[in-house]
This record gives C-alpha cells, structure tokens and sequence, in this order.
C-alpha cells in the first residue's frame, strides 16, 4: 500500500468514522417507501440479520484495522466477500453454505516485512438447519474449514483444518438476537508453521425498523489455544435494504473497536463497510 494512503488514514480514522456514520444517518433518512417496498425491505433486512435465513446474498465486507504489530506502525485491508448459498434438501431441510474468502492488502505488519497482497485463508461452513424454528429458534449446525487459499507466506496459516459450527437465534417482532461459533484445529499442512487451534464466538444483537434499516452490535472474538490469547473485536454495524428497479442490494457502515487483542495484533478503532447483493428466492 502506498505512503499516501497508509499515513493519512491513520491520522484521520475518527474523521472516517463520522464520515461512515453521517453517510448511514443519510442513508436511514432518504427517500419514501411506497407500503409495499417497505414491507418487502423489512422482511430482506430480517433475513439478512439471519446466518441461515434461505435468501441467497453475496456481502462484500471491507474492514480496515491499524496499528498492527509489535511497534504498532501496520495497518491492513481486508475484503472479504462472503456468499451464503441456501440449498433446499427436503420439505423439513436446508443446507446453507456459507463462505469466506479474504482479500487482503496489509503492510508494515512486522520489522522488515514491506507490504503484501493477495488473498488470505478461506472458511467454509456448512449448516444443516430444519425449516421450522425448534421451540421459537432458528437453529443449525454442521463442519466448517480452514482452507489454505493464502497467496503469500504472511497471508496465510499455511494449515488445512477443520471442526464443528453451529448457530442459535431468536427473532422476536423488530429484534434479533442469537450466537453464531466454530472451532477449528488443523490437521495437515506445512510442519514448520504453527498449529491451529481456534474458537471463534459472535453473540449478535440487532433491530430492524418497518423501512429496512437494521442496527446491529456484535462481537467477533476468536481465542487462540495454542497462544492463550484473545482477539475481541465489538462491532457496532448499521445497514439498510434498498432497491435498484426489481433489484435489491444491502449497505452498511460502521466501526470495530478491540476490547481486547493479542500482543502484536490490531488496536483502537477499525471501519468496516459491506455492499451485499440480495438475490430472494
């Protein structure tokens, strides 16, 4: 990444956040819905605020984090575009694949290290989740695993792994609430890198209001066995459902603040902002 770009948004990350949320704030006050448009935009968002809802979306999530490594001088982007492909097994069944495959541009990470880009590791998950909700909830579960899709030795684990995930949720009139986790150990791939051994827990809050707009807080916290470390990222996210013709599409700005990372991880606030294009079924 160039100088140009590397310094200044170090500099003016506070000014990016209140750009990403008077943006939102526009974004949640323009325009007037026809009754229907609403209501289809309200029933989207509340699919959307759902891991395993059957609507096929492809979220394109960009984040950007600072003040990585031990000197505290690296900064990182990363895109990760994350498809959700719901897949109709029987009357009572749903297979929903969910992907995510980082494309990532980092530099000054380590002394020495310059900068990189290519694409990191992917997750694949799959969840097997009835049709109807099991005494109110919305529940799946299956295998998840690490794939080492990484193009550059600091850009991936060089680990194949795999594990259990699963997911609970409630939706009760305009709120959401539920957790999503996983746990990942490696069983093959370069001896000379570490092991992985990694649980990941997102416990998710969100409210969607009749005309689509959804206000979401959630952490993303993974611990590290191998380290005994954390990385708590909470995440204050807001989104809106809007169309184009017949064409529906999500955005969504907001900001990350670690709670809590390991010692050469990121610090202080992240941004974070997603374009996800809606294809109901």
């Amino acid at each position: 990444m160039s100088s140009f770009f590397r310094f200044p948004l170090r500099r003016r990350s506070r000014q990016f956040v209140l750009l990403i949320l008077v943006h939102m704030g526009c974004l949640v006050a323009s325009g007037q819905l026809s009754a229907n448009e609403a209501e289809s935009n309200e029933e989207l968002a509340m699919q959307l605020a759902n891991p395993i809802a059957a609507l096929v979306s492809v979220p394109f999530q960009l984040n950007y984090d600072q003040d990585i490594g031990l000197r505290g001088e690296g900064e990182r982007w990363t895109l990760n575009v994350q498809p959700v492909i719901p897949i109709e097994l029987n009357e009572d069944w749903n297979l929903i694949s969910r992907t995510i495959l980082p494309l990532i541009t980092q530099s000054d990470i380590a002394a020495g290290s310059g900068s990189q880009t290519g694409t990191g590791d992917a997750v694949q998950s799959f969840f097997f989740s009835p049709v109807a909700p099991v005494n109110g909830w919305i529940v799946g579960a299956g295998p998840v695993f690490l794939l080492p899709t990484g193009s550059d030795d600091r850009l991936t684990a060089d680990k194949w792994g795999a594990g259990p995930t699963g997911v609970a949720l409630k939706q009760s009139g305009p709120w959401t609430y539920g957790a999503l986790a996983n746990h990942i150990w490696s069983f093959a791939g370069e001896s000379n890198r570490p092991d992985v051994n990694s649980t990941f827990v997102q416990p998710f809050l969100s409210y969607t209001t009749p005309t689509g707009v959804t206000y979401t807080l959630q952490t993303e916290s993974t611990y590290s066995w191998e380290d005994d470390s954390w990385n708590v990222p909470i995440a204050a996210v807001v989104s809106r459902v809007f169309a184009i013709g017949e064409q529906r599409f999500s955005v969504a700005g907001g900001f990350r603040y670690y709670a809590e990372s390991p010692i050469s991880g990121p610090d202080g606030l992240g941004v974070r902002l997603v374009f996800t294009l809606l294809l109901p079924r």
